[in-house]
């Protein structure tokens, strides 16, 4: 008997097109304008670190083909129990993350790369986890495109450098993890 499903193909016909359509006008409507920011200031930075505009435009739509992918899957209900539980981990790191990330912004002279590069790869890894049967080799090598860029020590080292040129975009950064955090996002 064949294993065919309308409800597994719609899914997967859903997740091709919006993979395709991640560009800043259509992402829109699967993220808010405070993650927008955020991912704005991340584009800034990441053009400016690496000096390549098509380097950093290809990180920040990878992230958001991996977010929006994951916003499928989670409305659709396609985690089991494991997975989950596997999601909640992320959420912990991610908030855990995001509060480091902010606390080194404003404690001047605590920043810690290491600390903060394992925050990041402990994320991506648990990422990894939860999407290990639900999305493709190509968007498993995005999650670790995404992670690898921003757990760069040199990078971080320069974005959290008091009189280095991001202060003002890490700045930016913090304002809205802040209010992520406080909303309950993240």
């Amino acid at each position: 008997m064949e294993s065919f499903s309308s409800k597994d193909m719609a899914l997967k016909a859903q997740k091709k097109i919006l993979s395709s359509m991640a560009n800043k006008s259509s992402v829109q409507a699967f993220i808010d304008d405070t993650t927008s920011e955020i991912l704005d200031e991340l584009y800034r930075v990441s053009k400016e670190y690496s000096g390549n505009r098509s380097e950093a435009q290809k990180v920040i739509k990878n992230l958001i083909k991996i977010a929006v992918k994951i916003g499928v899957l989670f409305k659709h209900n396609r985690f089991n129990t494991e997975e989950l539980r596997v999601a909640q981990d992320f959420k912990k790191k991610l908030h855990q993350g995001a509060m480091t990330a902010i606390s080194f912004h404003e404690v001047e002279f605590t920043f810690d790369k290491e600390v903060m590069s394992e925050l990041l790869t402990g994320c991506r890894d648990l990422l990894l986890m939860l999407v290990n049967s639900h999305l493709t080799p190509k968007s498993h090598g995005r999650i670790n495109h995404i992670f690898n860029h921003y757990s760069d020590p040199e990078l971080l080292t320069q974005l959290y450098n008091p009189d280095g040129p991001f202060r003002p975009n890490l700045s930016k950064i913090c304002t809205g993890l802040n209010k992520l955090l406080e909303d309950g996002t993240i």
